[in-house]
């Protein structure tokens, strides 16, 4: 394989730190693999004294196979690339055998105690209600980052307005937990690995004999924790050589810190820092565009990319008047395309559900990379089926239970209490209008919900959301409860869009049904399709590469999202460059041709363009 001078000038270095800074499509990953060849071949280095990390398990498991392609045979020790958490448990395993610990791992989501159901327990006792799944996620996030950025729980409460009641006694409760039981998750696997080396000096020596040369690909994605980790491991040899792109840091909700990247130099002062920045994989037309995009941000090292191949065709920025029009262009556009080399983009896994449905309907196969899709789990789906199924019965008084308080018409505790002790086949309004002493107005309140879910009886799906949105007065819930649940409102009403967008195809609640089903089953094993359409957030889409890229749903607010356009106005810049550098990644995935679709409505909402096409433009 032919390497250009920058990639040679880089791999060729062996002792001390090293910080090669490479932009997207530069080939990172090549010159770790053959750096490693340059040890073991020119240098006679053991594999075994050669640690090389990266970040995630497909990361790891590319480097390996792709070292096996390339250099076959090279030595009869194996050559081990590891994830930083596979390494910090090899750790603790060692550590736990020298001290008759027992550790177990929670993590696994098979098992029935696991750390989601521990979770679960303690936000029940200590708040007195179950946790939703989206209170979840920003439990688990918040405390993980509290994790990886090495910070206490009062610390992290005084940078951040936490949305989870009473978090610190639920993050107290479930540290004491796990510590009592010598319980375990993967932020654990940090902390604890982390709190060894810098404790158990014999376990520190160990492991610097060990290792001579460390190796770290994704440097960008480290956290703080697991950089103080790697600086343990290497000094004081300090042989260190980190492979990464600032621009491509985009976890900063998990605890990406590149910060550590930008103070580099001054941690080794010493330290070699080599520049990357011929970019192989996509069109002159496409590097220039995102050169001058990148280069806006200001915390980040002053780079360049330099493209090697030629011009192509012109970025296209199209602009529709709806979500309908976004999925006709699309469709319309890969018309005679490569599908399996063609990819859509998205901010957040929400935007995949109008396109599943569209693609499906034009019979084009897709394949997702995030099959946990949300939605079709979501309490508000749920709500409006049940509203349906609810008018073609309106004796079911379990199902009445769960949604009286979410529309017009108030009706109170006691009076469906009361209505539960008559006669069962009766109406549930029948019942409740039997309720002693009861008023008027309520009588009045009772007659019109039960001639209204006479009519939403006979509606056909799509009909009849909007009926339950509106004439119920489902959407005014949505809008006074939304903030609870942690989501904004016009999250929900994107959600609601995206449901009569299937409902428009359908003609019956059983139909309906069936469809939603039908299209998560596809989510989940469009894994086995060949010769598909890639469907992808942009974060699950780094390191991958695609002949046509399409960003779509480009709307300010939500990519950037509305967050980080706030946080610029308190005059804090981390959080929106880090949706810069995010659009950044997405663009670059893209070799010959790439779209960036915006839209001006969804739904009956009129919505402006992202922020960054207007950046594009001017």
């Amino acid at each position: 394989m032919d390497l250009s001078k920058e990639q040679l000038l880089a791999l060729e270095h062996i002792h001390g730190p090293a910080l090669v800074l490479a932009v997207p499509g530069a080939g990172k990953t090549t010159v770790l693999i053959h750096r490693t060849v340059n040890l073991i071949k020119n240098y006679n280095i053991s594999p075994e004294k050669i640690l090389s990390i990266t970040f995630s398990r497909a990361s790891a498991k590319d480097m390996q196979e792709r070292f096996h392609k390339y250099f076959p045979g090279i030595s009869s020790i194996p050559i081990r690339f590891s994830t930083i958490h596979s390494f910090c448990y090899n750790l603790i395993r060692e550590y736990a055998y020298i001290n008759k610990i027992n550790y177990t791992i929670i993590e696994d989501e098979k098992k029935q105690f696991n750390k989601y159901n521990l979770l679960k327990k303690i936000y029940f006792d200590i708040n007195g209600q179950y946790i939703t799944e989206e209170k979840q996620e920003l439990l688990l996030n918040a405390m993980g980052y509290i994790k990886n950025m090495m910070l206490t729980v009062d610390e992290f409460l005084r940078l951040n307005k936490s949305e989870i009641e009473n978090f610190k006694d639920i993050f107290m409760e479930y540290e004491k937990f796990k510590r009592d039981k010598s319980l375990i998750d993967f932020d654990d696997m940090l902390t604890l690995s982390y709190k060894i080396l810098v404790e158990n000096k014999y376990i520190l020596e160990k492991y610097r004999e060990k290792y001579d040369y460390i190796q770290v690909d994704e440097g960008q994605d480290t956290s703080k924790i697991q950089m103080e980790i790697i600086k343990l491991l290497a000094g004081p040899k300090d042989n260190l050589f980190i492979v990464a792109d600032d621009d491509q840091s985009i976890y900063g909700f998990r605890g990406a810190y590149p910060k550590g990247l930008l103070g580099f130099t001054r941690t080794y002062p010493n330290g070699k820092v080599f520049y990357m920045e011929k970019n192989y994989r996509s069109s002159k037309n496409i590097v220039s565009v995102c050169n001058g995009f990148i280069r806006q941000n200001t915390l980040r090292y002053d780079k360049k990319i330099v493209a090697e191949n030629g011009y192509v065709e012109p970025i296209n920025i199209i602009k529709v008047d709806s979500i309908s029009k976004q999925y006709d262009y699309l469709i319309g556009d890969l018309k005679g395309k490569d599908l399996s080399k063609s990819c859509v983009l998205y901010r957040n896994n929400i935007s995949s559900i109008g396109l599943m449905e569209s693609l499906e309907r034009h019979k084009i196969p897709f394949y997702m990379r995030d099959v946990k899709v949300r939605f079709f789990t979501h309490w508000l789906l749920y709500d409006i089926i049940n509203f349906m199924r609810f008018s073609q019965d309106t004796s079911n008084m379990e199902i009445y239970e769960g949604i009286y308080y979410k529309m017009k018409g108030y009706i109170s505790k006691k009076q469906i209490n009361y209505g539960k002790t008559l006669n069962h086949s009766l109406s549930v309004f029948d019942r409740i209008l039997d309720f002693p002493g009861i008023s008027n107005y309520y009588k009045k309140n009772l007659r019109e919900l039960k001639l209204d879910f006479k009519k939403l009886s006979k509606l056909s799906p799509l009909k009849a959301i909007e009926f339950i949105e509106y004439n119920l007065e489902y959407e005014k819930y949505l809008k006074e409860n939304s903030t609870k649940f942690g989501y904004t409102y016009d999250t929900l009403k994107t959600m609601l869009y995206y449901l009569k967008h299937i409902a428009e195809n359908t003609n019956s609640l059983g139909e309906l049904i069936e469809r939603l089903n039908y299209l998560k089953s596809l989510s989940i094993n469009s894994k086995n399709k060949k010769n598909a359409l890639t469907l992808s957030t942009v974060h699950s889409a780094k390191g991958l590469e695609f002949d046509n890229v399409y960003i779509i749903d480009l709307v300010d607010g939500d990519f950037p999202s509305i967050s980080s356009i706030e946080s610029v106005e308190l005059g804090k810049f981390e959080p929106f460059e880090e949706e810069r550098r995010l659009f950044y990644v997405g663009m670059t995935r893209a070799k010959f041709h790439l779209s960036l679709i915006a839209v001006n409505s969804i739904g009956k909402k009129e919505v402006e363009p992202s922020r960054f096409l207007i950046e594009l433009q001017n």
